[in-house]
């Protein structure tokens, strides 16, 4: 991560635009100047405000959820934590093996996201989280926590008012603020709790954010590296305290996560716009393992947790 962390200050400071890549771990980072990129190995979108809904018809998507009481172990040491204090919000993932007709290119060219990354025939993203946006010496984040699905009766009114939403959202606000406040000055909440629609093969989801923003001093771009890494991992995907919490999480997983959760994005020479790598596919000896989760609280409830880990399961395609 060193070697990253001086190659992207160097670029930021010579004003070079460049690609990075970030696993969640830090082990393996990419940083790719726009002059070198392989658009046979990677292609990406970023910041798309208006997604393009593609038109598909039906796809095959069959999941192979891990077993009830499997997810019920893992979240059940997890909540011996929270009730000990050791951590106040955990984001708890397992990868699950999916079979469908699409590769990992024909889902990344009809996916519809805000930010998209396909990697070789590794694996593809389709994020709807941005995780930190610099423009005019101002950085944004914007942390994305409450999933429902829309169909549900009184869907809205349910996310926004469910006291374990609430508090878990609070909870990574209060995280993201204290980030920030480590790279920025006057760092404040600009918006709080809003709701995005997201639509996927097979149902439409309500997910909760909130914008918060701090001032760099205007030499920010020399230090693009040394920022991101203080930032890291993102808070959304972690949860609080950072460091405990990153123990639990290697202990109640035992999985790598690798590029899941890591983040991705680009400085244009200018200003800089990057994603969490959420809503993610992986190929793993052949097979497709769709990697996904959610935060866990003292008021989670076990199978509304085991439910948000399967209806974040989809492809945005229609």
């Amino acid at each position: 991560m060193l070697s990253a962390v001086k190659n992207m200050n160097l670029l930021g400071k010579k004003r070079i635009p460049f690609f990075f890549l970030i696993d969640f771990e830090m082990r393996k980072p990419l940083v790719i100047p726009f002059s070198e990129i392989n658009s046979s190995q990677l292609i990406f979108e970023m910041g798309v405000r208006n997604p393009k809904e593609k038109k598909h018809g039906n796809i095959e998507f069959k999941e192979h959820v891990m077993g009830f009481e499997q997810y019920k172990a893992a979240f059940e040491f997890v909540q011996s934590h929270l009730h000990a204090g050791n951590s106040y919000l955990l984001n708890l993932t397992f990868p699950t093996l999916i079979e469908t007709d699409l590769d990992l290119n024909t889902i990344y060219l009809l996916s519809h996201a805000k930010y998209k990354l396909k990697y070789l025939d590794e694996f593809v993203c389709f994020s709807p989280e941005t995780f930190v946006k610099i423009k005019q010496n101002v950085m944004y984040s914007y942390p994305m926590k409450g999933t429902i699905d829309a169909a549900l009766p009184d869907a809205e009114q349910m996310l926004m008012n469910d006291p374990k939403e609430i508090a878990e959202h609070n909870t990574i606000v209060d995280l993201i603020r204290n980030d920030l406040s480590m790279v920025a000055k006057e760092v404040r909440l600009t918006r709080y709790r809003y709701i995005d629609k997201i639509c996927t093969n097979n149902k439409t989801l309500l997910q909760v954010s909130s914008e918060i923003s701090g001032k760099l001093q205007p030499d920010w771009r020399e230090h693009i590296g040394s920022m991101l890494e203080k930032l890291l991992p993102a808070g959304s995907v972690s949860g609080a305290p950072k460091a405990k919490t990153l123990e639990i999480i290697k202990e109640s997983e035992h999985y790598e996560r690798g590029y899941y959760t890591g983040i991705f994005g680009v400085f244009d020479g200018e200003n800089l716009d990057s994603a969490v790598a959420i809503r993610f596919i992986q190929k793993i000896n052949g097979r497709l393992y769709y990697k996904s989760g959610g935060g866990i609280t003292v008021y989670s409830e076990l199978t509304s947790e085991y439910n948000e880990l399967i209806d974040k399961i989809y492809v945005p395609v229609n």
